[in-house]
């Protein structure tokens, strides 16, 4: 089973870029409500050629934290490329964002 019924386009990063420098970005306008009320955040990635896409991630970690979002939830899990340990990928676990690593 899906957490979401279908792959969200609205990513941090997609509508960051929409809002702009000065826009007002909530958590609410980038988070989806998924199976059994699961709460849904995407981070997205750099147009191909555009940049790191580890950078998504910091930009998107750092979001939730100015959001209060880690203040609200219980429980996060961070679904990340498994051949790609460097740069933003890893931030979780350098920086302690987590109680536990699962790697499959």
């Amino acid at each position: 089973r899906l957490i979401l019924p279908a792959i969200s386009h609205d990513t941090i990063l997609n509508l960051a870029a929409d809002a702009g420098r000065d826009g007002d970005l909530e958590l609410e306008d980038v988070q989806n409500a998924g199976y059994r009320d699961v709460r849904c955040v995407q981070s997205g990635d750099p147009e191909p050629g555009g940049g790191c896409a580890g950078r998504g991630v910091i930009i998107s970690i750092n979001f939730l934290e100015e959001t209060g979002a880690y203040d609200l939830i219980d429980y996060f899990s961070y679904d990340a490329l498994g051949d790609v340990v460097w740069g933003g990928f890893a931030m979780p676990i350098r920086e302690s964002k987590a109680q536990e690593f699962y790697i499959d």
